[in-house]
């Protein structure tokens, strides 16, 4: 039988502004291949292996610590802040 389920648990998020400052705290790097003229080409390290992550795109850290990308259209329709 399918049921409805929503998220119980918060997260912490920011949005990606592209700057180097960000970059470096959270450990986004370019791609070790030559990137496409139309691709940044920027990768977020998560446990599951490195995420494309592209500016305006939100970076969630979840419970344990850990990190992973929600594209913002994504992330606008599915979370509400709280604080």
């Amino acid at each position: 039988m399918l049921h409805t389920y929503r998220k119980t648990a918060t997260i912490q998020a920011e949005q990606f502004d592209g700057s180097e400052k960000m970059m470096k705290h959270y450990g986004i790097h370019e791609a070790n291949v030559p990137p496409m003229v139309t691709d940044l080409n920027l990768y977020l390290p998560t446990k599951e292996g490195d995420m494309v992550i592209k500016q305006d795109d939100w970076i969630a850290t979840g419970v344990d610590g850990e990190h992973w990308v929600i594209a913002n259209d994504i992330f606008r329709r599915t979370y509400e802040r709280c604080d």
